[in-house]
């Protein structure tokens, strides 16, 4: 009898990714003219570049380059730089060729970029004895981030990303973990910690044996308090073959049973930018056979100028993730880090966005958050643009925060056509300041940079081949 499933596998392709190093192999190369070309030598040198052929084959309409959304999701351009940086630049990699000018203005952009936002190495790395734990966050009282060395690189990574500085060599600004057992002892300490999420980088870049090496510690009975475990991943988008045809995705969806078998919930947090990564029938394949392991599959992404304006595309997303099993859960703002000039919008076109997608969509879809941002304090979502009292305001809530008595808590900001994050608001109604900035940080979660940072570097050496811009090669089950 034949055997149809292992033929399918025979014929699957094999992940191939693409650098700045080897981008010219790829077919499509030939197709970009050679000012497309040149931005991708010149910005890929500032900013993380790896893409793959599923991508270039599957996603991107080449007919529409560079306006195409997937493109500008995964393709550096040159406005990504401002004009002045773009041509030093420029004169540096092409014309010099002074790697040693290049390394020093490469530096210089990057930090002037904002690499770490919201507070991510100064007040979310935790304690254990009067050290800060490695490749660990605690931002909110019941959710840990965990960022294991071995998924510190992604199928292909997004232009936009807020996590670049993992990508790109930066070891003194990078998060990473070369295995749980802090992780687990930091969380028998911390009872009141519900949820894990495991992310990176995409930690379904690992194979499987390597994954279940992370999770498997989180399922012993001394963790019982730990009801979540959360996986944020991209590959659903950029590499849906893992959870069909690399040669380790049935070994995969059973260790999301074991999970689920164990009394655990859970979670992939699926990165959908655009409907078009929803489309090809293996990434719908993918929700049907994640979703058929118990595991629950949740949609998330963030609302980004030049790739994903169009209310009907969101509504076209959320309708189809429900029709095969995923969850709506939120709309972000673009982060205030990397070349966030290029991506981000004004918050009233957030909010229109958001609202008109949402008219859309069945009540089934309207499980989504948003339009929210993930700011210092904690996750401010905008609920309406509304006038009381003769002043037009925003209506602002948090749906998370660093202080639990924040939450829920309704608060109203200026309205301000031209705002892009919380940081460009001020307070309504003639208050001062907004209630949340008066009120002290919580201290255990609070560490001195310098603190922080020379710890991390006394571990540099140890993490210099992780998650660099040109990883290249790891191990990903195929």
């Amino acid at each position: 009898m034949r055997d149809e499933a292992a033929e399918v596998k025979l014929a699957a392709p094999k992940f191939k990714p693409y650098t700045r190093q080897t981008i010219h192999q790829a077919p499509q190369w030939a197709l970009l003219a050679p000012d497309l070309q040149e931005a991708v030598l010149v910005v890929a040198r500032v900013l993380p570049f790896r893409t793959n052929q599923y991508v270039m084959n599957e996603l991107i309409d080449w007919n529409n380059v560079p306006d195409d959304p997937i493109y500008r999701l995964t393709f550096p351009h040159r406005d990504m730089l401002a004009p002045e940086d773009y041509a030093r630049l420029r004169d540096l990699v092409l014309m010099q060729k002074d790697e040693v000018g290049i390394e020093r203005e490469v530096k210089r952009l990057r930090l002037g970029m904002n690499p770490h936002p919201a507070g991510q190495m100064t007040h979310n790395v935790p304690m254990m004895d009067d050290e800060p734990v490695r490749g660990l966050q605690h931002k909110y009282k019941q959710t840990v981030l965990f960022f294991p060395s071995a998924g510190q690189t992604c199928h292909a990574y997004c232009t936009f990303c807020f996590r670049w500085p993992q990508f790109v060599g930066m070891e003194d600004l990078k998060f990473d973990a070369k295995e749980s057992k802090e992780l687990v002892s930091y969380l028998k300490l911390h009872p009141e910690v519900t949820d894990v999420l495991i992310t990176g980088g995409d930690p379904l870049i690992m194979s499987t044996r390597a994954l279940a090496g992370y999770i498997e510690p989180l399922l012993v009975p001394e963790l019982a308090h730990i009801q979540n475990i959360r996986i944020g991943t991209k590959s659903v988008s950029y590499w849906p073959q893992r959870f069909v045809t690399d040669n380790d995705a049935d070994d995969l969806l059973a260790l999301f049973r074991k999970v689920v078998d164990s009394g655990k919930n859970l979670a992939l947090m699926g990165h959908y930018n655009h409907p078009a990564e929803l489309r090809p029938a293996i990434a719908q394949q993918a929700v049907k056979r994640i979703v058929s392991s118990g595991a629950t599959l949740r949609m998330q992404a963030p609302l980004i100028r030049h790739i994903n304006e169009d209310p009907k595309g969101w509504a076209e997303l959320w309708t189809t993730g429900v029709r095969l099993g995923a969850i709506p859960y939120y709309m972000f703002i673009e982060r205030d880090t990397g070349p966030s000039q290029y991506f981000r919008l004004p918050l009233a076109k957030a909010y229109e966005t958001f609202q008109a997608a949402y008219q859309m969509v069945s009540g089934l879809s309207r499980t989504v958050r948003g339009p929210s941002m993930s700011a210092f304090p904690g996750k401010v979502a905008i609920d309406g643009i509304v006038t009381i009292g003769g002043e037009k305001v925003f209506a602002l809530q948090f749906l998370q925060a660093r202080n639990p008595d924040w939450v829920r808590r309704p608060f109203y900001a200026k309205f301000d056509a031209e705002a892009t994050w919380l940081d460009d608001l001020v307070p309504a109604f003639g208050e001062k300041r907004f209630f949340f900035e008066s009120e002290p940080d919580a201290p255990r979660q609070v560490i001195p940079i310098a603190r922080l940072q020379g710890a991390q570097g006394a571990m540099a050496d140890a993490a210099a081949t992780d998650g660099a811009n040109d990883a290249g090669d790891q191990h990903t089950g195929t």
